[in-house]
Order: C-alpha cells, then structure tokens, then sequence
C-alpha cells in the first residue's frame, strides 16, 4: 500500500540534487555576464561591488523562481501519467 514512499523520497532527493546543481551553474553563468557587463561599462567602481549588487538583484528576480520548476514540471508529468493510465 505505501510502496510509492522509497519511490518518491528518492525521486525527491533526485530532483533536488538537480536544483542545487542548476541553481548553481546559473548562478555561476550570472557572475561571468555581470563581469563582462562591468568591463563592457568602463569598469564604474568596484568589481566585486558592482557584481555582488548585480547578484542580489539575480537572487530577487522572477528568473532565478524559474528554477523551482525542477521540482513542478516532473510532479505535474507524473500525475498526467497516473491519470491518463487510470482514467483513460
């Protein structure tokens, strides 16, 4: 009956290794534009600065919420399946 249960926790601990590996290649990707951008303006004051305000502002930002579809995309694909197996 609850043999879903080792199924989801290890499906959870899946996608969220996921989340940490993508959140952080992006966050990676986000301090090389942020750099580039600062030598592309006449490097306007400090460096690392100009690219931890540009990271603050990455971390408030719509973009970076994106990321938890790792973890809605999968579940909503799931339960598309189990539906159309069981009601279909």
């Amino acid at each position: 009956m609850f043999g879903f249960i080792p199924v989801f926790v290890v499906g959870f601990a899946v996608l969220t290794l996921v989340y940490v590996i993508v959140s952080f290649w992006s966050r990676q990707v986000r301090r090389g534009k942020l750099k580039k951008r600062w030598e592309s303006e006449g490097r306007p004051g400090d460096r690392e600065t100009y690219v931890e305000r540009g990271l603050a502002e990455y971390d408030d930002s719509f973009r970076r919420k994106l990321i938890l579809l790792v973890y809605i995309v999968p579940l909503a694909v799931i339960v598309a399946i189990i539906y159309a197996v069981n009601y279909m």
